[in-house]
């Protein structure tokens, strides 16, 4: 990406967006290629902003100028996406916008990468958010395990997330600037930094600013589990519920808001919001017919994957591996959605390879190629949680009932 598409923008610690006192600085003003955009484009046209990660505690963008992947500026890829069949331009109608909201980077490729690149082909505005950098997570690539590179796993997973959104051709994603909060129960828990740690009302603030800012229609999150149990996946999903909850609603962090809309922030020119009423918010979700036939190709193919009953376990550790499982899956019925995305499925392969330090060749659900999993991967599945909009169930398209 050349400079002359990317900027990244330093927020003054005493104004930092989220928070009630950003209306004390009076010093405060956007950045100099002018004010926020408040509301969506109208058109793909017109350059689009994404910040980058927000230090927590000293409130400027990545604690300084090093992780610069995550906060640029894109100019449309016309050329990749959206479908050339298909020209926003045309059409006095913004793009309806979704915003997936994940824990680290690689969740959103590996839960949501087949509708975000989906949505992106048919013309939709997609906007990621990331609530940590994943430094916390492991380098499973053996010659990339090295002290180095675990002591910047943050600016590396940083620049893994930016490969992966080009193969999906996602140009604006966020971060909520917490730290990884590592597996649950061990000591990365405990850090104050951390997301775990994190005050829900505080990190709901945060979120509901970027649902404020970027108006999705529809928005994706985890289910009260976090998927698998890590503590960040579960916490995504606690400030997620909080934040399409509330950002509609004035009453919540009215320094955000501009006065002509009944809040104490700056004034809409000057980077005040309007409240934002997300119309969709769904779950991702594991069904237990997928898990099955998964795991029966799996042990066929003379593999034991994680899906299968562990072989030596007391059976104490069984029956705490049935619960795990019972509160990961769900029955098919009660899949609400499922969107095919068997067209751009190699798209979402190549963006999982994105993510190196994750990716072991080792692993059988890499080593033996996408064909072998195709009929297992291309649809995507998940529960409609709540809906502000008249919708019939079952559904092929999470945008179905909005104009």
């Amino acid at each position: 990406m050349s400079d002359s598409r990317a900027r990244s923008r330093r927020i003054r610690p005493d104004s930092r967006p989220w928070e009630a006192n950003a209306t004390r600085s009076t010093s405060w003003r956007p950045s100099a290629s002018g004010p926020e955009t408040t509301r969506p484009p109208s058109g793909w046209r017109r350059t689009r902003r994404s910040r980058e990660p927000i230090d927590p505690f000293t409130g400027t963008a990545s604690g300084g100028a090093r992780h610069e992947s995550a906060g640029r500026m894109y100019g449309p890829r016309r050329d990749l996406w959206p479908d050339p069949r298909y020209d926003p331009a045309m059409s006095d109608q913004p793009p309806l916008t979704l915003m997936t909201v994940h824990a680290h980077p690689d969740d959103e490729t590996i839960g949501t990468g087949g509708l975000m690149a989906s949505a992106v082909a048919d013309g939709r505005r997609v906007v990621l958010v990331t609530c940590t950098r994943g430094e916390q997570g492991e380098i499973v690539v053996p010659e990339m395990d090295t002290p180095e590179n675990h002591r910047r796993l943050g600016e590396l997973r940083a620049a893994e997330l930016e490969a992966a959104m080009a193969d999906l051709g996602v140009t604006e994603w966020e971060s909520l600037g917490y730290r990884d909060s590592d597996m649950m129960g061990r000591t990365g828990n405990l850090d104050p930094r951390c997301f775990w740690q994190a005050d829900l009302d505080e990190a709901g603030g945060r979120l509901t600013w970027l649902v404020r800012r970027h108006r999705p229609d529809v928005m994706t999150t985890y289910n009260d589990f976090g998927g698998y149990g890590h503590p960040d996946h579960i916490r995504t999903h606690d400030v997620a519920v909080r934040a399409f909850a509330r950002a509609g609603d004035p009453a919540w962090y009215p320094w955000q808001l501009a006065p002509e809309h009944g809040g104490t922030g700056p004034a809409e020119a000057d980077g005040g919001l309007a409240p934002w009423l997300p119309k969709k918010l769904y779950e991702q979700a594991i069904p237990a017919s997928v898990r099955n036939a998964m795991r029966d190709r799996m042990e066929a193919l003379g593999e034991q994957s994680w899906w299968s009953e562990p072989a030596d376990a007391s059976p104490e550790e069984l029956e705490a591996w049935r619960e795990r499982m019972a509160k990961m899956l769900v029955p098919d019925e009660s899949v609400t959605t499922w969107i095919d995305v068997a067209d751009v499925l190699d798209r979402k392969w190549a963006a999982i390879w994105r993510h190196r330090t994750q990716m072991s060749p080792d692993s059988p659900f890499l080593r033996f190629g996408v064909d072998a999993w195709r009929e297992y991967w291309s649809r995507e599945a998940y529960i409609l949680r709540e809906s502000r909009v008249p919708t019939a169930i079952p559904e092929t398209d999470v945008f179905a009932g909005l104009a």
